[in-house]
C-alpha cells in the first residue's frame, strides 16, 4: 500500500476528521527507556538580539533586510527575544516533561569576525547561562554547531562555502565550542541540513547567498551546474575538520558524540514502471547520500558519479585521511513525502526543478490525488509511512549507524485564523505527531537504532523565508507582546510523555 493510501478516506472528503479531538494510540513505553524526547529550534529563528553582546552581522540577518526576500517582509532582528527570554523558555521546556532540547549556536555571536577577530565572551556567557539552566531542570542539551548562519564576513572576505578557507574557519568555531561547552554537552551536531543550504544558496539562488543561474534562476551570480558541488564538498571537509578535532582532543575526557543532520524526503515511485522505481533511487542517492556517503565510505555516491562525472569534485589522500574519523550518528529531519518521476527516459519533465540533476521531476500528486492531507508548508504532506521508509533506507545504507530524528512537525497556517484560540486549537498537529511517532515505534521494533526524536519547534519562530506567516510550534507566540501560550499539542506531548509512568 502506498504511504498515502491510510489518509485516502481524509481525501475522499472526511477532512473533519482533523477537527476532531484525539485520542493518542502511541505511548511513552513504546519507545526504549533511555529515548530522547525533546524540541527543537535554531539561533537565527528564536533568539533575536541581532545587534545585541558584541554580536556580528550574519548572512540571514543581511538577506532579510533586502526587500522582497522574506514572504511577510520580516525578519529575526526580534524573532522569539529569546536572548533574554532564554529563562522563561527553559521553564517551557521542563513543563513538557522532555528530557532533551536541540539547539544550534550563533557562528556570529561566538566569533563575529570568524578566525579573523577574538572569541566574543558576550557570546560564550550567553549559551553558557543557557546550558546551565537545561542541565538544572534534567534536560540535555544537543547542541548544532551551524543551522543555516553564519558571519557575513567570510563570504565577504572569501566566498564562504565556495572556499576551502572555510574549513579552517569552522574547524576554530567547532574547537572553541567544545573547549567551551563540551565539559556539559553529550550531544554535537556540525551541520543542519547542509542538503538545502547548498541547493537553497547555490542552486536555486533564493537562500544566502543568492547564487543560481538558469534554468535553475536568475541571480546575480553563480553556476548552478558546479558551485552546489563545490560548496558540499567544503562542507563535507569542514565537517570532517570539527569530527577530527572532536576525536583527537575532546572525546576521550568528554565522552560526548558527534554527528550531522540531513534534510530527509521519501520519495514513493509515481508509477510501477521500472523508470520510475529507478528514478526513485536516484533522486533518493542525491538527497542524504550525497553527504553522508563520503563522510561515512569517503566517495560521493555512484549514482551520482555516474551521471554528473567531472562536476563531482575527487578527495585528495589527506582529505581522505580526515574523513576517517566517523561520525558517532546522523541526525534525521523528516516532514514529507513525494511522488518521484522519471526524467532519463521520459520527456516532459520540468527545468529548475532542485531534483533535475538526477534525472528526476517530484510532483505531490498523482491522477490529481494529493500524496497525503496537505499543509500549510509547501510540499509538506502527511504521510506517515514516509517516516518509517527513510529510517529504514538510512539504517540499510549506513549499516544502522545510530540516528535521531531531529526534527519531525506540522505547520499552521493560512487564512483561517481569526483568533489565537484558533492557533490554540492545533488538533492537526495532534494528528500528525501521533501517526508519526506510531511509525517511529514500528520501525525501532523492527530494528532501527534511533536514540531519540525532537518536535519542530518548541514555539513559532521566524520560518526563513516565510517569515511569521507558518507556525510550527507547540507554543504559541503573540510575536508583538512575546507572551507565549501552550497549544493544545504541547498538552498532548506532555500527556505522551506520562505515558511511561501511567503503563508502569
Amino acid at each position: 500500500m502506498a504511504g498515502g493510501e491510510v489518509w485516502r478516506p481524509l481525501l475522499a472528503g472526511a477532512w473533519l476528521l482533523w477537527l476532531l479531538p484525539w485520542a493518542s494510540a502511541v505511548r511513552r513505553s513504546d519507545f526504549p527507556a533511555a529515548f530522547l524526547f525533546g524540541t527543537a529550534t535554531s539561533s537565527y529563528q528564536i533568539e533575536g538580539a541581532y545587534l545585541e553582546g558584541n554580536k556580528s552581522l550574519s548572512n540571514w540577518d543581511v538577506l532579510t533586510h533586502l526587500p522582497g526576500r522574506v514572504n511577510d517582509g520580516s525578519t529575526g532582528d526580534i524573532a522569539d527575544d529569546h536572548y533574554h527570554r532564554f529563562e522563561d523558555d527553559v521553564e517551557l521546556i521542563h513543563s513538557l516533561g522532555t528530557n532533551a532540547y536541540r539547539l544550534s549556536i550563533s557562528w556570529a555571536r561566538i566569533l563575529p569576525r570568524g578566525r579573523f577577530g577574538k572569541v566574543n565572551p558576550a557570546g560564550i556567557e550567553f549559551y553558557n547561562k543557557l546550558i546551565d539552566a537545561l542541565l538544572l531542570k534534567g534536560i540535555e542539551p544537543f547542541v548544532t554547531l551551524n543551522h543555516y548562519d553564519i558571519p557575513q564576513e567570510l563570504e565577504d572576505r572569501y566566498g564562504a562555502w565556495l572556499s576551502a578557507e572555510i574549513r579552517r574557519d569552522f574547524g576554530h568555531l567547532a574547537d572553541v565550542c567544545f573547549a567551551a561547552f563540551g565539559d556539559r554537552v553529550k550531544y554535537w551536531v556540525t551541520f543542519n541540513e547542509p542538503n538545502v543550504v547548498v541547493r537553497k544558496g547555490y542552486m536555486l539562488g533564493t537562500y544566502p547567498p543568492e547564487r543560481c543561474s538558469p534554468p535553475y534562476g536568475s541571480c546575480a551570480g553563480g553556476d548552478s551546474g558546479t558551485e552546489p558541488y563545490l560548496a558540499t564538498h567544503n562542507i563535507v571537509l569542514a565537517h570532517a575538520t570539527a569530527v577530527e578535532i572532536y576525536k583527537r582532543k575532546y572525546q576521550s575526557k568528554q565522552k560526548g558524540l558527534i554527528g550531522i543532520v540531513m534534510s530527509t524526503t521519501w520519495y514513493e515511485p509515481l508509477t510501477d514502471s521500472p523508470e520510475d522505481r529507478l528514478a526513485t533511487e536516484r533522486v533518493l542517492a542525491f538527497d542524504v547520500p550525497w553527504f553522508l556517503d563520503p563522510i561515512v565510505y569517503g566517495d560521493y555516491p555512484p549514482e551520482m558519479r555516474q551521471l554528473l562525472g567531472s562536476r563531482l569534485p575527487t578527495f585528495s589522500p589527506e582529505e581522505r585521511r580526515k574523513l576517517g574519523y566517523k561520525l558517532d550518528f546522523i541526525g534525521v529531519n523528516h516532514y514529507t513525502t513525494l511522488y518521484a518521476k522519471d526524467c532519463m527516459f521520459s520527456a516532459g519533465c520540468p527545468l529548475g526543478q532542485q531534483t533535475q540533476p538526477a534525472l528526476v521531476a517530484v510532483t505531490e500528486e498523482r491522477n490529481g490525488i494529493p500524496i497525503g492531507p496537505p499543509t500549510p508548508m509547501p510540499t509538506f504532506y502527511v504521510v506517515p509511512d514516509g517516516i518509517a521508509k527513510i529510517v529504514t533506507y538510512v539504517m540499510k545504507r549506513y549499516n544502522n549507524l545510530p540516528m535521531f530524528i531531529t526534527e519531525n512537525g506540522y505547520a499552521q497556517g493560512g487564512d483561517g485564523y481569526a483568533h489565537v484560540d484558533d492557533w490554540l486549537d492545533d488538533q492537526g498537529r495532534i494528528q500528525y505527531l501521533d501517526a508519526y511517532l506510531t511509525k517511529l515505534a514500528e520501525v525501532i521494533r523492527d530494528g532501527a537504532d534511533v536514540r531519540g526524536y525532537f518536535i519542530w519547534s518548541l514555539i513559532d519562530n521566524f520560518e526563513w523565508l516565510y517569515g511569521y506567516t507558518l507556525r510550527f510550534g507547540l507554543h504559541y507566540v503573540d510575536f508583538q507582546t512575546q507572551e507565549r501560550k501552550p497549544k493544545s499539542s504541547a498538552l498532548w506531548y506532555k500527556r505522551f510523555l506520562q505515558s511511561l509512568h501511567e503503563a508502569q
